[in-house]
């Protein structure tokens, strides 16, 4: 057992307090003890100095009666050797000459004398009498309403001290085996609580990159390790939908990069292989620059939504009108749309200003005017809005184009993603639009919502906090 493990901390931990647990309880029950043992001795003394105030007393003479030995063993269970028994006048200092063998002088102090003259009895432990203390008890005796006679009873606390020390030593002998019994059960109860740790851990290390399919198993219980093991089952769902994501898009830009980087070295292989006209040369570049252009925007792109996603998307947030940005975006697509035989529409209005960045806002703006242009055929419309909500500046762009399945609704944000219908049209596209689009509403902390119908056209509503 590694003493820095987790069972052998609990094992000590357990131990130790059960440990401290004991000795406390052994210390009051200690306590306990001896209280009860006194207690019970003063009730026995009291008895007996009762049953000798009742013997009837001779004149002056105030005898112990001889049958002593039998009132102490009506009371303590046993007549013993060493007690003591007195019975004087109240205020004589000389002992009595009826005491019976056995029976010994007891001081009497200034104390007990003093409350005897009011009438109160008085518990006191001598010492110097034996090796042990002697607890006494000063008890008056009173007769027709004076205290005629003084009765002292003794008792060796030896019985009191022997009875003590075997509870010491019973509990020192007990002790040991408790404590050795408790490790060893809080052993075993840590090793079968910290089980499906074990299991976790060795789940734990069969889990890599190429194998996050893999789960930690439960066992039902709900209890705080199955909590734990389902923590980290969601930890993983979470990790294996990131590493997918990672594949797809690693994969998807390098699909949508190589398209325009073969096109581009393709032409340029060409125009070198033999000599070409200026028109040609003209042509080439022309195309080269064109997808260099098409290869840039698409690095733009990843370069923003990376940015994104690290939280770190810079704003140069100044005042905003978006009246005039939402005509300014209609003006410059207006000639997109009429090539592409599509009417857009902007208005109604509503006067709105905000705090943003200008240029993420228009990016935003001109992807979804862009995106509702590229799939609205021929005599479609594209309408732009812009009203106040509370305190929301609501964009509004609405198609008459193919539209979206229901399955489709919220993976047009994702990356790359392009609905099959766009993909069969032959359209252009990165699929990255709708995702910068949905990250520059983010990164301003509003939202973007759509509401589509298969064959019947989109509605893009941007929510931007004012």
């Amino acid at each position: 057992m590694h003493p820095r493990s987790v069972r052998a901390r609990l094992t000590l931990w357990y131990t130790g307090l059960l440990t401290l647990t004991m000795l406390l309880l052994g210390g009051v029950a200690y306590g306990l003890l001896g209280y009860s043992l006194a207690r019970d001795m003063d009730r026995a003394l009291q008895g007996v100095a009762v049953v000798l105030a009742e013997q009837p007393s001779r004149g002056r003479l105030v005898p112990v009666p001889p049958d002593i030995d039998a009132i102490f063993r009506r009371f303590f269970g046993m007549a013993p050797w060493d007690h003591y028994v007195e019975r004087r006048q109240p205020w004589s200092a000389r002992p009595p000459q009826e005491s019976p063998p056995g029976t010994e002088r007891l001081p009497l102090s200034t104390q007990a004398l003093n409350r005897a003259a009011n009438g109160l009895a008085t518990f006191e432990t001598l010492t110097g009498l034996e090796p042990y203390p002697v607890r006494v008890l000063t008890y008056p005796v009173r007769e027709a309403g004076r205290i005629t006679s003084l009765i002292r009873v003794g008792m060796s606390l030896e019985s009191v001290s022997v009875t003590r020390h075997r509870f010491l030593l019973v509990m020192a002998a007990l002790l040991p085996l408790a404590v050795l019994l408790a490790g060893g059960g809080g052993w075993l109860l840590a090793r079968r609580a910290l089980r499906p740790v074990d299991r976790m851990t060795e789940a734990a290390r069969r889990i890599s990159a190429e194998h996050l399919d893999e789960r930690v198993h439960t066992t039902g219980t709900g209890d705080e390790l199955d909590r734990l093991a389902a923590t980290l089952n969601a930890m993983l769902d979470r990790l294996d939908m990131a590493f997918r994501q990672i594949r797809q898009f690693s994969a998807d830009a390098s699909h949508e990069l190589q398209t325009p980087l073969t096109i581009l070295q393709g032409e340029l292989e060409v125009a070198l292989r033999a000599p070409r006209t200026p028109d040609d040369y003209r042509r080439v570049l022309t195309s080269a620059l064109e997808e260099s252009a098409r290869i840039a925007r698409l690095v733009d792109g990843l370069l923003l939504l990376s940015r994104a996603d690290a939280g770190v998307l810079r704003l140069d947030c100044q005042p905003v009108d978006l009246a005039h940005l939402v005509t300014d975006v209609c003006e410059h697509l207006q000639v997109l749309a009429e090539a592409r035989g599509v009417t857009l529409d902007c208005g109604p209005l509503t006067p709105i200003t905000l705090q943003g960045d200008r240029q993420h806002l228009r990016r935003l703006l001109v992807n979804l005017v862009d995106n509702g242009i590229k799939y609205t055929p021929a005599g479609g419309r594209v309408m732009l809005g812009l009203h106040q909500d509370g305190a929301r500046a609501v964009l509004r762009v609405s198609d008459t184009g193919i539209g979206l399945a229901p399955e489709e609704r919220e993976r047009v944000f994702q990356r790359f993603y392009r609905a099959p219908a766009a993909v069969s049209g032959g359209e252009e596209g990165s699929g990255l639009g709708l995702c910068i689009a949905r990250s520059i509403a983010e990164a301003h902390g509003g939202s973007i919502q759509v509401e589509s119908a298969e064959g019947h056209g989109s509605t893009f509503t941007v929510f931007l906090p004012l």
